[in-house]
């Protein structure tokens, strides 16, 4: 699987990035140049160099301002590092965004970045986090595409920060459905990952089996190389076969390895023989 995955991305097992390496930032769009080059770079963890290519852009486009902010964002879950670059590209998304939708999808990235700090320990800015989710919610039409990345980072502070169950899976119910109604395949694999974990947390094995399975088939598809090892580790947990599990485990390790290290939560899990919690 992972080999296949390398050669979906275009990297080599050989090679390691060149840059410095959630819920998830926008998929590849195969009929835009710039956001296919930011897709191959920041799905081989390389998010420096990606949010350099939208640098230019992101100046006076709020779109683009945007995308480089959940990259960096999306560089700061995966690496628990970049907070300052992070913070700044969010502040000029900020500045730029003009109208309900761009305003309510800046606050989703300032929700998004504050869940970061607080689940990685950072510092505790699990009220900002909630508040910027608030504002993202009340500005955000129903119909908005933005509206199912809301849902599931919702998810997310219920199942991290407010330890609530039933508020995470409904609200990763209600992304996963939207995700689907939209087309956007990276957040259905988050969705799918993120039901499992619950079904998981609920002792239905196998549905947690199917929905790791089809995170990691999206994934795989999708050629995000950065995040197959969570994929395979959270699949490697609740497979019954031992062999099996061991093997899955091993590929996660190697693509770590691979990508110098990334997730760096995930390669201290592995190391320790514990599952993953992230990603």
């Amino acid at each position: 699987m992972a080999e296949t995955a390398m050669r979906n991305a275009g990297l080599s097992k050989q090679r390691r990035p060149s840059g410095r390496a959630s819920g998830p930032a926008p998929g590849p769009r195969a009929d835009e140049p710039l956001d296919r080059a930011v897709w191959r770079l920041r799905s081989r963890a390389c998010w420096h160099d990606a949010a350099e290519l939208l640098a230019p852009a992101a100046t006076t486009d709020p779109a683009a301002a945007l995308h480089r902010t959940a990259v960096l964002v999306e560089q700061c879950l995966y690496t628990a590092d970049g907070w300052e670059p992070a913070e700044d590209a969010l502040r000029a998304a900020e500045a730029l965004a003009a109208g309900d939708e761009e305003r309510g999808a800046a606050a989703c990235e300032r929700g998004h970045l504050a869940y970061a700090a607080t689940l990685l320990g950072v510092r505790d800015r699990a009220d900002e986090a909630r508040s910027a989710l608030g504002r993202a919610a009340a500005l955000l039409p129903p119909g908005s595409p933005t509206r199912p990345l809301l849902d599931f980072r919702r998810g997310l502070i219920a199942q991290h920060l407010s330890d609530n169950p039933s508020d995470a899976t409904a609200a990763f119910e209600r992304a996963h459905a939207g995700a689907a109604a939209h087309g956007h395949r990276l957040l259905l694999s988050a969705t799918w990952r993120h039901l499992a974990a619950m079904a998981e947390h609920d002792g239905r094995q196998e549905q947690a089996r199917h929905g790791f399975a089809e995170s990691l088939r999206i994934r795989e598809e999708l050629g995000y190389l950065v995040g197959i090892a969570p994929a395979l580790a959270s699949l490697a947990a609740v497979t019954e076969e031992e062999a099996e599990a061991g093997r899955l485990r091993e590929e996660a390790r190697r693509l770590v390895r691979v990508l110098g290290g990334v997730p760096t939560w995930l390669a201290e899990q592995l190391s320790a023989s514990g599952a993953p919690a992230a990603g």
